[in-house]
């Protein structure tokens, strides 16, 4: 489609058209009727238009459906309890793991990390169930107040007292609701990827550590949450891939910077299913 036909398509001047096509103009800075217009003329979403202007770093690698992705995310869903078993060093193994899932007694198996697993449990029924809810603090807190249920000083709540990270000098500062809501409304709305936002909502909350415990654990189901809903896959992290985990956290936790965290999320744990 010349600038022409894309003009008459979308009923706005040649000139506007010209100036976005030959990069005089970005999208981000044109008013919501003149995307909108464009994005019906392209058969596209206004959404779809502004990712494709910003060159993501992290594209979507998968496009499902919804109920594709939950799915994908049932088939999925006791890999990822058992992700957050071993992000916490417990010394469980898959089989317990599942086999605990499925209500039978393990011996040799502690009392804690039988709650720990049945709490995440209760985490990924709880998003199954409110999977089209919105994502925002409200929602992030209720994950925690599963995840670290009886773990913790207090769950589903915001920290309001300092707290250390082995392995690191890192100190993260005392979370201020006020700005956590705007970060997290900031991600999850931002013109990128839904990976791009899953990976970094994932990463926001772990480096601030926004609750007493289960942080880690909140922000991978959250960053599910996310990446369901826009059928864009499932993020997991395999046991053999665990130890360059704990790596690139405790790199984000010293430098402050993600970018390696992210990029290993992107490539070793994500999944998708292969239509």
């Amino acid at each position: 489609m010349n600038i022409s036909s894309l003009a008459k398509e979308s009923g706005l001047p040649y000139s506007t058209v010209s100036e976005l096509v030959n990069g005089k103009k970005e999208l981000g800075r044109c008013s919501a009727e003149t995307v909108y217009r464009l994005a019906r003329a392209l058969d596209t979403t206004v959404e779809g238009l502004l990712v494709s202007e910003c060159g993501s770093d992290f594209p979507d690698r998968y496009f499902l459906t919804k109920d594709q992705n939950i799915f994908l995310a049932k088939k999925l869903w006791d890999e990822n309890v058992y992700c957050g078993m071993r992000m916490e060093n417990r010394n469980v193994t898959f089989p317990q793991t599942k086999t605990i899932l499925d209500g039978v007694n393990v011996t040799g198996v502690n009392i804690d990390d039988i709650t720990a697993i049945l709490n995440m449990r209760d985490a990924w029924k709880y998003l199954l169930q409110t999977v089209d809810e919105k994502l925002d603090l409200s929602y992030i807190c209720k994950l925690n107040s599963f995840i670290a249920r009886n773990e913790a000083l207090e769950w589903g709540v915001l920290r309001y007292g300092r707290v250390g990270i082995s392995g690191t000098d890192y100190k993260p500062a005392v979370p201020v609701a006020e700005k956590v809501e705007g970060d997290i409304r900031r991600i999850v709305s931002a013109y990128d990827t839904a990976t791009s936002r899953a990976l970094e909502l994932f990463c926001y909350i772990t480096y601030n550590q926004l609750f007493w415990d289960g942080n880690k654990r909140t922000a991978l189901v959250a960053a599910n949450k996310l990446l369901i809903v826009k059928g864009c896959g499932f993020l997991t992290i395999k046991d053999q891939d665990m130890a360059e985990f704990n790596e690139l956290l405790e790199d984000m936790y010293n430098t402050g910077k993600n970018d390696k965290l992210k990029r290993f999320l992107y490539s070793k744990a994500l999944f998708g299913l292969e239509l």
